[in-house]
């Protein structure tokens, strides 16, 4: 009698590495365009875009330039993410890296105030208006061309690599500035700073290659081929999706606010209250940002397989815990210090939380508005939480006196925030899905 051989197990999947790559490296140019800006703005254009006597209200104006792009971030974000959903991904990447790139590139040449005067502020202020428009479109789509070419059981691994974009963007922005700050400070602020953004177009024609030979998503092209595409998915999202929207404005707290504390906030306060070096603050936000790259798809893995709702709640709650120690080791100003609570704060706190936000909020709506409801719901969470963050932390250390524990409290605000959203995750996005588009979106990933 014969014996039948035990079933092999299916080979696991291969990674598509040329999604993976096109999808992270437009995030990368679009965040080190954006990154270079905010860490700059607290060293240079505080003193050459928006003089004034008092150093305070410089640098509170150079980051309502910083923050005021976030609240055209959901405006670019329902604009591009229309198109992404009507007419596809691939068109709307293109269109968001040339407008970011553009937008960089023009800063680099603006002349500065004493030049032109109220006149130079207006442009730079113009210019930050086309990068959150792109950065508000940009996100959606790397993120949609990495999720929805996954394999179901790695959409965390996979939704995790746009996201590294972040920190891969913030370590050549930190990395590039650190360099250029061993520049005698005259010549940094007559025209070293200005090369980061002028040397940005070679980053955006290296990109534009990349992606130019990547095709539509598979689940765009059922949809297109199916003639499911709707109208307005603006107009869907509002009035059947508002649940899912609201949860991942709330998702995002936890994420973007505690980011601009401990990578770009912390630059000024170890500078300007620890007496810090320019140039190592710097140099330890660019450590923490390689450590978090490696951490971050090693964590997506991770969520593949466990709940990523407990793990986004698990990673909000260690944040919280952490924070007082984070200030603490910081405070003692020595430069290992600056080191060791930098990787803690951005790169494992921060990294842990941000490597699963995105497959996190995909999740929750169906293929036909997945471009327009993750968007709207991500960049909002932004704008809200995000572009305050530095003027918020800057204020209370103000208003304080000196005293860090209301930046922390303002942290510990914005997890626990997070962490109520992730407790509606699955039932919104089941509230708010007619049966059909359920069906529809299960059809789709399995």
């Amino acid at each position: 009698m014969a014996t039948s051989l035990p079933a092999s197990k299916p080979a696991p999947p291969r990674l598509n590495y040329r999604v993976l790559l096109g999808s992270l490296s437009g995030s990368v140019i679009e965040w080190f365009d954006f990154l270079v800006y905010g860490t700059v703005a607290a060293l240079v254009f505080n003193k050459l875009y928006f003089p004034n006597d008092d150093a305070f209200i410089s640098t509170i104006l150079a980051y309502v330039s910083f923050s005021l792009t976030f609240f055209f971030r959901p405006l670019g974000g329902i604009l591009f993410s229309h198109i992404g959903d009507r007419i596809g991904r691939k068109k709307t990447l293109f269109i968001t890296l040339v407008l970011m790139g553009g937008g960089t590139v023009a800063i680099g040449l603006l002349p500065t105030y004493e030049t032109i005067g109220i006149a130079a502020p207006l442009l730079l202020i113009l210019c930050r208006i086309l990068q959150g428009l792109a950065i508000g479109g940009e996100w959606g789509g790397a993120l949609l061309l990495a999720y929805e070419y996954a394999p179901k059981n790695r959409r965390g691994l996979y939704g995790a690599v746009p996201q590294m974009g972040i920190s891969l963007g913030m370590l050549l922005a930190a990395a590039v500035i650190a360099l250029l700050t061993t520049l005698p400070e005259e010549q940094f602020l007559a025209w070293g700073w200005r090369v980061p953004f002028v040397g940005s177009i070679v980053l955006i024609g290296i990109g534009l290659f990349i992606r130019n030979g990547l095709d539509e998503t598979p689940e765009f092209k059922r949809i297109r081929e199916q003639g499911t595409q709707l109208k307005l998915p603006i107009k869907e999202v509002v009035t059947k999706h508002w649940g899912a929207v609201l949860v991942s404005i709330g998702a995002k707290a936890a994420e973007t606010g505690p980011f601009y504390i401990f990578g770009t906030y912390v630059v000024a306060y170890a500078t300007d209250f620890l007496g810090a070096r320019n140039n190592t603050v710097l140099l330890a936000v660019a450590a923490a940002a390689l450590i978090a790259t490696i951490w971050m798809p090693i964590f997506g893995r991770i969520s593949d397989s466990f709940s990523r709702e407990k793990l986004y709640r698990w990673s909000s709650v260690a944040t919280i815990v952490l924070i007082v120690p984070y200030y603490l080791i910081l405070n003692t100003g020595q430069t290992w210090a600056i080191y060791v609570a930098t990787i803690l704060g951005f790169s494992f706190l921060w990294g842990s939380v941000n490597a699963i936000l995105g497959t996190l909020i995909a999740e929750n709506f169906a293929p036909e508005i997945r471009y327009t409801g993750a968007t709207l719901g991500y960049q909002l969470g932004a704008a809200i939480f995000g572009g305050t963050a530095p003027i918020i932390a800057a204020s209370l250390f103000e208003m304080s006196g000196g005293q860090w524990w209301p930046i922390a409290l303002y942290v510990t605000l914005c997890c626990i925030i997070s962490i109520i959203a992730s407790m509606f995750i699955k039932q919104v996005a089941h509230i708010d899905t007619p049966q059909h588009e359920v069906k529809t979106a299960d059809v789709a990933a399995s």
